[in-house]
């Protein structure tokens, strides 16, 4: 059935294009040019012109804050290449609609055009409420919207000293974790009596409100903002609350919501809500047939103005079948989020206040752990809605649920309890879905559509039903839950299922290792134009990076085409911060260190003003330095006998150890000895993830070995091996794998274990789920390892002994290559000496960090002599002369 109105053309006239002016080019009015586009004839029926006020094309607005820590414009660009070439649609970017005359049907532009057309649809969307506080103006006060506000943000963060941001909602949240990024003390100010007060209930505010408190950001609720008080240059100096608080800032972002741009509208005389909102019926039709409204700017007919992508997407589909002529109503939409705030995961789903009658709460709290989860349940035993915080896990499947007033799979409180204790895992899953249970609600499909796209469609990959249904295309939400249903169907219907790497290779990591090793390959592009397609990504890139330095004979991390494969981490040789700074973290093998060791290290923390902490793993990290400062800081250390601690990558990490029999009484072998020379021996490994390990002089464990990716407990008769125990969010004991070992069994098994586990691990797997995956389990390992049952060990001892031969610090070698120093810049576009005006925050009391200008040529208060790195086995136990 079709339908006819003024913005269709009746059938049978003639076929020349109708003139389709769009106002607005964000994501609502981009989705509508996909949605019309998608029809081939759409291009015969309408010339369209699109207005667009911001200097670039349509960009991803919901990951916005990734931009404050280098995401770039284009890589949130929603506008594929060449699309509006292909279309022919005339973008005009920068010259905003100013006027709408609708009895001449033209808009006039702000540089003076005038466009006519046949059809309008607005898609303004909505502009940032600031208070009509006095002083709201003044120089340092900035709104949160575009990627103009981030410049402007990052630009003034760079020299201010507190932060302040107006508003603790989503977008309240997202701004003061970008200030905390930028290293900026915050407070942020809401006037509800709890944080996310539309998204969750008082306890779980209360919880949110906790965890991020205990990040260093000053929560205020109740209370709004009075003033912004300024400086006699008329610079923002404090923002005074109506409580009476006056808080110290130089930088205010208002983030107190939105309201809807129907400026255009009202000007022309269409009707809007009394509350803002152009109005529109449920094809999205203003009361001028010829306009249409679709997004942030439009009242939809159950009189709601959303103010979320899925509402948008939604009314930009209608619209687009409105002028195709095609049936469709748009009558509401989800309002679901999920999202992480400051790290704090948080979702909302559903009725999540409990407003409809006889509705029921189910509630899990644990303060303990940062967890507070509530379900609201009908009096007929449907989910209704519910609330996630520090847990939300099983979001995918319960939004759903809630979506489709299904009824629960089982008891409420088992979908509430950790994995474990209510089989959480078995009671609620995608199994439990109906077919008409939307999945995906930026894009509304369904998990029957998934299920026919995979069974009928030929779509037999997740990548493959993202480019059919557009599922997972959206804010992401959706991807786990995606995965495992196409994976199910595939399963269900005894299709193989592929474990691709990602979209540009159909192997695993696993078998991109083996393809590397027994071709001999040595560069990621020689690897994409043989074994993959396209240009590699994100997730790709630093997966072969990783096994190409494994496997030797690669150039420095930092070098030629290797630099641009690796993660952010890598590409400074340091551990990025929360605050944008980075920590350097020395090798201490052990956990031994000699006293001249420790003055040097003290020294470099107090000439550069870093925050020194000791950690878990017995060494000591310098936290704070800026880029430019890590070559001045590592030039101290190198020279003192230190290298790197590769805190940065996926690689051996510490091997711990306790004082063993040197010191213990209870000590029955030398565990620092073992300890030393395992760290000296499996320093540098890359590996899929992190890997930790420990020694324990006697069964006593105070190394805790058995928590570890390999551990190892003296006996009396030799040394006991523990692998394959992690601690973290899911921690698991290690299993033994040998007992009472001699020293050349136990560092040979250990070699073997460890590249066995680089060879076949996938990507991000540490060794505990790795071995609870691997087929046979411990068994098999053992097998592999000490039997040599698969014939391969000579194969895994070759390659351990061409790491060791071939390891070399990266951060001494780095030193040596003036080439290579030139990335450490804290501007790319002011390589030279830092610029002077540029401030660092003090935190938890350190000095002001000094410049590497300031620090040139200063030497330690006492000159430490070599800290020299010497085998174990050709050591002395004189510690104090090594």
């Amino acid at each position: 059935m079709t339908t006819t109105s003024p913005t269709t053309p009746p059938p049978g006239t003639a076929a020349a294009p109708r003139r389709l002016v769009l106002v607005g080019h964000g994501m609502a009015g981009q989705r509508f040019l996909e949605a019309l586009y998608a029809h081939e004839d759409a291009g015969r029926q309408w010339h369209t012109t699109v207005l667009a006020a911001e200097p670039r094309p349509a960009y991803d607005r919901v990951h916005l804050t990734a931009t404050f820590s280098g995401t770039s414009a284009e890589d949130l660009s929603l506008c594929p290449p060449g699309f509006l070439d292909r279309h022919g649609i005339d973008l005009r970017l920068g010259d905003p609609a100013t006027a709408v005359d609708r009895a001449a049907r033209t808009v006039t532009t702000g540089a003076g055009h005038r466009v006519p057309y046949d059809v309008l649809v607005l898609a303004t969307g909505s502009y940032p409420f600031v208070p009509p506080v006095p002083g709201h103006d003044a120089d340092g006060c900035h709104v949160y919207r575009t990627i103009e506000d981030v410049d402007a943000i990052r630009a003034r963060a760079a020299r201010a000293t507190t932060g302040a941001v107006i508003g603790g909602g989503l977008l309240g949240l997202e701004a003061a974790g970008a200030l905390r990024a930028m290293g900026l003390p915050t407070h942020v100010v809401e006037f509800a009596p709890r944080l996310m007060a539309v998204q969750v209930d008082d306890a779980g505010g209360a919880l949110l409100r906790r965890k991020i408190e205990e990040l260093g950001v000053t929560v205020h609720t109740g209370a709004g903002a009075q003033a912004v008080e300024t400086n006699p240059d008329g610079s923002v100096r404090a923002l005074r609350l109506s409580d009476g608080t006056t808080v110290e800032a130089d930088l205010v972002v208002f983030s107190a919501g939105v309201r809807p741009e129907d400026r255009l509208a009202r000007a022309c005389g269409l009707p809007v809500g009394e509350r803002g909102g152009i109005v529109v019926d449920a094809r999205c039709r203003t009361a001028d047939p010829h306009v249409l409204a679709i997004g942030e700017c439009a009242r939809a007919a159950d009189g709601t103005v959303y103010g979320l992508v899925a509402p948008a997407y939604a009314m930009a589909d209608t619209a687009a079948r409105e002028l195709l002529g095609l049936d469709g109503e748009f009558t509401g939409a989800d309002t679901s989020t999920k999202l992480k705030l400051l790290g704090v995961d948080v979702a909302s789903f559903g009725d999540a206040h409990g407003t409809t009658e006889g509705a029921l709460d189910v509630v899990y709290a644990d303060s303990r752990a940062g967890v507070y989860k509530k379900l609201v349940v009908g009096a007929d035993g449907t989910l209704l809605g519910g609330v996630l915080v520090g847990d939300t896990d099983a979001y995918a499947t319960l939004r759903p649920l809630a979506a489709a007033r299904a009824p629960l799979p089982g008891p409420a409180e088992r979908l509430l309890l950790p994995a474990g204790d209510g089989d959480t895992g078995t009671a609620v899953g995608p199994a439990a879905l109906p077919d008409e249970a939307i999945v995906c609600s930026c894009h509304n499909v369904t998990k029957g559509t998934i299920r026919t796209a995979v069974t009928e469609g030929g779509c037999h990959s997740v990548p493959a039903v993202k480019k059919c249904t557009r599922a997972g295309t959206g804010c992401g939400s959706c991807e786990k839950l995606l995965g495992t249903l196409v994976t199910g169907e595939l399963a269900a219907a005894g299709v193989e299922t592929t474990r691709g790497l990602c979209e540009h290779f159909t192997h695993t990591r696993a078998e991109l290792y083996e393809i590397v090793l027994v071709k001999g390959i040595t560069t990621f592009a020689e690897l994409v134009a043989e074994h993959g397609t396209g240009q590699g990504c994100a997730v790709c890139k630093p997966v072969v990076a990783s096994i190409l330095a494994g496997l030797g004979d690669t150039p420095h991390v930092l070098d030629g085409e290797q630099a641009a494969l690796q993660d952010t981490n890598d590409h400074f040789l340091a551990n990025l911060q929360r605050n944008g700074s980075y920590s350097v973290v020395p090798r201490v093998p052990g956990g031994e260190i000699t006293a001249e060791g420790l003055i040097t290290i003290g020294a470099v923390a107090r000439d550069f003003g870093l925050y020194t902490k000791i950690t878990g793993g017995q060494r000591i990290d310098l936290l704070g330095a800026t880029v430019d400062q890590l070559p001045a800081i590592w030039r101290r250390l190198v020279d003192a006998g230190f290298e790197s601690g590769h805190a940065y990558g996926k690689a051996l990490r510490t091997v711990k150890s306790c004082v063993g029999r040197t010191w213990c009484r209870y000590g029955v072998q030398d565990s620092v000895a073992l300890a030393v020379e395992l760290e000296l021996r499996y320093r540098g490994l890359r590996a899929p993830h992190k890997i930790k390990a420990a020694v324990s002089g006697c069964a006593r464990e105070c190394a805790e070995a058995q928590s570890k990716d390999f551990g190892v407990i003296a006996t009396a008769e030799g040394w006991n091996l523990y692998v394959g125990g992690n601690g973290g969010m899911h921690p698991r004991h290690a299993d033994l794998l040998l007992t009472d070992a001699d020293h050349d069994t136990l560092v040979r098994t250990i070699d073997r274990f460890l590249m066995f586990y680089i060879r076949t691990a996938d990507r991000l797997e540490r060794t505990a789920p790795w071995l609870e995956r691997l087929e046979g389990g411990l068994d098999h390992l053992r097998a592999v390892v000490v039997d040599d049952s698969l014939g391969i060990a000579a194969d895994l001892d070759a390659q351990m002994a061409r790491h060791i031969d071939g390891y070399q610090d990266e951060w001494a070698a780095t030193l040596a290559d003036p080439d290579r120093l030139r990335r450490f810049v804290s501007f790319v576009n002011a390589p030279g000496t830092p610029d002077p005006s540029v401030r660092f925050v003090p935190e938890r009391g350190q000095i002001r960090p000094a410049r590497p200008d300031e620090t040139a040529g200063r030497q330690p208060a006492t000159p430490a002599p070599p800290y020299t790195l010497t085998p174990t086995r050709t050591r002395t136990r004189e510690v104090a002369a090594r």
